[in-house]
């Protein structure tokens, strides 16, 4: 009966959703729990087979630590931003366009999908420029400037490739790294990457998977649906801070946009692409204009 429940109440939103392109950043323990990992894999398939087009967009801080630990390398970030000089952008090329890429495309292939990997060298989707992280200190007059190595900021997108292998019958699953115009690799946020790709390819939504349950109020309760205005207020109040900042201002960007809704959801939840997208109740939050 439960599952009779669930189907019918899934109905209205898959033809609402049918034909409509979806971003999708995944990331946190969703790309590390076995479980998960399966269970994202199968969301993704049922959504392409429903007739939804899913862009995958990834991160891979654990495993680009890892390796460089191997390396014996330690892992460097100012302000939460990893600092990549040359030897550690060639790792994170390496582990984002390479290894954790094409287990996600693997992952997907196996479930009945038919996943295609990209990075935004690929097709030119992505040309990027350097990152002039700047901090306020203090003790200065002027803000300090700190060199982060290769790290980079989007300068704009060609989603060409993005469309034919949606049109195809593909699954894009991106890694976010671009180029610049010398050539250059650089490693950019995936939370951004999908704000801006989800405004390109002009989505129905962008979902951000991440560990924690959603937007959370200054008494920690979840927030199911906000809006701009909310999100200002909240920030004011200190209840939006730390990792959630950047990720609700990725969503604002995309809202901004013209995407019509982005979500930030607890990619612990198994199944929780599809709990959000086709239920009513859903597992994180939903932010529109």
């Amino acid at each position: 009966m439960n599952i009779a429940r669930v189907l019918t109440e899934a109905l209205p939103y898959i033809r609402r959703f049918a034909g409509k392109t979806l971003v999708i950043k995944y990331g946190g323990n969703a790309m590390v729990e076995e479980s998960l990992k399966s269970g994202f894999a199968r969301d993704v398939v049922l959504m392409k087979l429903v007739g939804i087009n899913p862009v995958v967009v990834h991160g891979g801080g654990p495993q680009i630590n890892e390796l460089l630990q191997r390396l014996g390398k330690e892992a460097e970030f100012v302000d939460g931003l990893r600092v990549t000089d040359e030897e550690t952008m060639d790792v994170v090329e390496m582990v984002l366009g390479g290894l954790v890429n094409k287990e996600i495309v693997s992952l997907i292939n196996q479930h009945g999908g038919c996943a295609v990997g990209l990075s935004g060298k690929d097709g030119g989707l992505i040309r990027a420029r350097k990152l002039l992280y700047t901090r306020k200190a203090p003790e200065l007059n002027t803000p300090e400037i700190i060199d982060i190595g290769h790290v980079g900021e989007i300068v704009s997108m060609d989603c060409g490739v993005v469309d034919v292998l949606v049109r195809g019958a593909f699954i894009p699953v991106i890694a976010p790294i671009g180029v610049g115009e010398d050539g250059q690799s650089y490693n950019i946020n995936a939370d951004m990457v999908a704000a801006r790709l989800a405004a390109e390819l002009g989505a129905e939504k962008l979902i951000l998977l991440t560990n924690t349950p959603g937007v959370l109020d200054r008494e920690e309760r979840l927030l199911t649906g906000i809006d701009a205005g909310d999100i200002q207020r909240l920030i004011a109040e200190g209840a939006i801070y730390g990792g959630m900042l950047p990720k609700v201002r990725c969503a604002l960007e995309a809202i901004e946009a013209g995407v019509p809704a982005a979500h930030i959801i607890d990619g612990r939840v198994e199944h929780a692409v599809l709990l959000e997208i086709f239920t009513d109740q859903g597992v994180g939050t939903l932010i529109q204009r």
